[in-house]
């Protein structure tokens, strides 16, 4: 793990473009991770940490800015937290963990490469009840906190798709969603086992993505075109989430007796 000034500089770019669409950036956060060959718990609590650090700069400047609507993040929260907690409680074995990890990551490569298809407009909302964002927020934040990301990269395509909000203000309940679940995952996953963290490895990384956050949290608010960035990101992603199904996926003795 001597490696981790070298991982800091792929986590300070990646921290550039993810905070800069609202979102936290731990999906690639565990692929590089894992691609580094990280422990899967270190790495977990790593990512969700990172997490933390780059979203709660962004939550702040959307607020300050004025695209956060709380009343309409506030039912996505109040059922997504609780599960997050749960799904960082549950004590799945490294094997179930890398199964969910791996199949997370490929739909979370899916929807990055495609997530500007559809774009919401204002006034055309489809469906913004609270039994709708129960569902959708306890899903997420329950899978969130299970594999170590703050869900930030399923909710927005699913609000764009559903006609939620505006753009801009999306990406404001995303990344008020991510900085909430992450900190309900990390608190599910230190209550079931003592924290796994090295901060004397870590602190590099969580340096580089305070930076690249307060970077791309500026940038947020204002017209960024990041597709090619988007997609080469999520290229990254799908590798990751190859890598972890191919090794893993057809023990399937290991990964049963770990559910």
């Amino acid at each position: 793990m001597e490696n981790s000034y070298f991982l800091a500089l792929f986590f300070f770019l990646v921290a550039i473009f993810y905070s800069s669409v609202g979102f936290g950036g731990g999906s690639s956060y565990l692929a590089i991770l894992v691609i580094a060959g990280v422990d899967i718990y270190l790495l977990r609590s790593t990512a969700l940490m990172c997490n933390i650090i780059v979203v709660s700069g962004g939550t702040y400047i959307f607020y300050r800015e004025g695209y956060l609507n709380l009343r309409k993040a506030v039912p996505l929260v109040m059922a997504s937290v609780p599960m997050a907690f749960l799904g960082g409680y549950l004590p799945l074995r490294a094997a179930a963990i890398l199964i969910l990890l791996g199949f997370s990551l490929l739909l979370a490569s899916i929807l990055l490469w495609f997530k500007d298809a559809r774009t919401a407009q204002e006034g055309k909302s489809t469906d913004n009840s609270t039994k709708t964002a129960g569902l959708i927020g306890g899903g997420i934040g329950l899978l969130s906190g299970m594999v170590g990301i703050g869900g930030g990269i399923f909710l927005s395509p699913i609000l764009n798709l559903i006609n939620w909000s505006k753009a801009k203000n999306i990406a404001a309940i995303a990344s008020f969603f991510i900085l909430v679940n992450s900190i309900a995952g990390l608190a599910g996953q230190w209550m079931q086992h003592s924290p796994n963290v090295d901060l004397n490895w870590a602190w590099p990384l969580l340096l580089a993505v305070f930076l690249g956050g307060q970077i791309g949290s500026r940038l947020a608010v204002k017209k960024f075109d990041s597709a090619i960035i988007r997609r080469t990101t999520a290229v990254l992603i799908l590798i990751a989430s190859m890598k972890i199904l191919n090794d893993h996926l057809f023990h399937f003795e290991e990964w049963l007796s770990g559910l």
